[in-house]
């Protein structure tokens, strides 16, 4: 298999589930401006990342849905839960909230100019999305209490919050007295495998 990332996108949090399988697996990363090449364009054809490549030359494209992959491809590496169609559930449950509200919602932060015209426009924009962002991480910690991992058990729903508590960090979301997220972020960089992961990316 091999990995098409962006360093530090939500690319990471794939790259961190297949440290944690420890199965064989290659990266390679692509720059900002390879994402629109044809030639990337031909593996990802919406010039995103990630992407995943089989030996057979298929790909699969799109977060959840590698995530889920690796969790189905690998069973044992307990990644989709429990087991049980409950515990499945509940992994993607928390997988759907950070990839269809949370991760969204950082786009006015990242490309304001995007959505509206003028700086004094932009900001206000900005402004505006980072007070949301913080609701998005008043749930996750409430959610974390009495919890090590979101679901319980590590699963890959845990890397993806990992990526985009990163990107809280450096984009000044008021993430005080939010304590269980401050110790579920901790707790991540001791692990080896998120360590190796940052490392390869440079990060």
């Amino acid at each position: 298999m091999k990995l098409y990332y962006l360093p530090g996108a939500c690319s990471l949090a794939d790259h961190i589930a297949l440290e944690w399988i420890g199965q064989p697996f290659e990266t390679h990363r692509v720059e900002r401006e390879e994402l629109r090449s044809p030639a990337y364009l031909n593996i990802s054809p919406g010039g995103v990342v990630p992407a995943l490549q089989e030996n057979d030359g298929w790909v699969l494209t799109e977060n959840a849905a590698i995530l889920n992959y690796l969790a189905d491809k690998y069973p044992e590496s307990g990644l989709g839960g429990d087991g049980s169609a409950r515990g499945r559930a509940e992994v993607n449950r928390w997988l759907a909230y950070i990839n269809s509200d949370l991760h969204p919602a950082f786009r006015p932060v990242f490309r304001p100019e995007r959505f509206v015209e003028g700086e004094a426009a932009q900001e206000a924009l900005r402004s505006t999305a980072l007070a949301k962002l913080r609701a998005y991480y008043e749930r996750l910690d409430a959610q974390l209490t009495g919890r090590e991992w979101l679901t319980g058990t590590r699963s890959f729903a845990d890397p993806y919050l990992f990526v985009v508590l990163r990107w809280a960090m450096a984009k000044g979301v008021n993430l005080e007295g939010l304590d269980n997220l401050a110790r579920f972020q901790q707790r991540m960089l001791d692990d080896a495998g998120v360590k190796a992961a940052m490392q390869q990316e440079g990060l």
